[in-house]
């Protein structure tokens, strides 16, 4: 597997991503975000679903005009005021990979947060609105910061070139915002009962290549597909 800055917000880079198999993919195709991707073939215990097993694509759209080699994709923009902080925004997984545990979520994010240290920025953040997503990112460096968007997210943040600092008190703080809201599934109030008195989790390894792939990918489609 591959990790790879497709470009950085400057650049406009765009993805076509199949919007049966993975969230946000219209977001992927505006050009206004820079993306990174996690590109090639998982293990062959996760292997890629047959097509045939998806619904049906409409008249106007075809297989080969999706990227088939993505596992995951996050886009990403600059804060609008600060320029050296950077906003991680659409951060998705391929539908069938999800809590298999190749965690390949919270590895591009470190990924993207170790080029972005690379590039001058000095802070990376991300709004979560679910206790899996928050725990993923701790896992890549980052602590919930105390604050919430206004659409109820958890906002974390770390420093691009180091782990965040985190304590067990800041962690549980985020945790307890979960625990309020109504509508959790049984998987989620689960989750939170078995963490009420954990520690944050530990740092995942970053995949960091010797010598980072780095390309603009400006080649595909414009188009949107219908929204998931």
């Amino acid at each position: 597997m591959e990790f790879t800055v497709l470009g950085w917000p400057v650049d406009e880079p765009r993805l076509r991503l199949d919007y049966r198999r993975f969230s946000y993919a219209g977001k992927f195709v505006t050009g206004k975000t820079g993306i990174a991707v996690v590109r090639g073939t998982p293990p062959d215990q996760h292997a890629t679903p047959a097509d045939d097993s998806l619904p049906p694509l409409p008249d106007n759209l075809s297989e080969s005009e999706f990227d088939r080699e993505i596992l995951a994709a996050v886009a990403f923009n600059v804060d609008r005021t600060d320029s050296q902080t950077l906003w991680l925004r659409y951060l998705t997984v391929r539908d069938d990979l999800r809590g298999s545990g190749l965690q390949l979520g919270p590895r591009l994010a470190a990924f993207v947060t170790t080029r972005a240290a690379e590039h001058g920025y000095d802070h990376i953040r991300i709004a979560v609105n679910n206790v899996f997503s928050y725990q993923a990112l701790y896992k890549a460096g980052f602590a919930y910061t105390g604050r919430e968007t206004g659409i109820s997210e958890l906002v974390l943040e770390r420093p691009a070139a180091n782990r965040a600092a985190v304590s067990t008190a800041t962690y549980q703080q985020g945790l307890d915002q979960f625990r309020q809201r109504e509508g959790l599934s049984t998987v989620e109030r689960d989750f939170l009962a078995d963490h009420e008195t954990a520690d944050p989790p530990g740092l995942i390894e970053i995949d960091n290549p010797a010598e980072p792939t780095e390309t603009v990918d400006s080649g595909v489609s414009n188009s949107q597909p219908p929204s998931e």
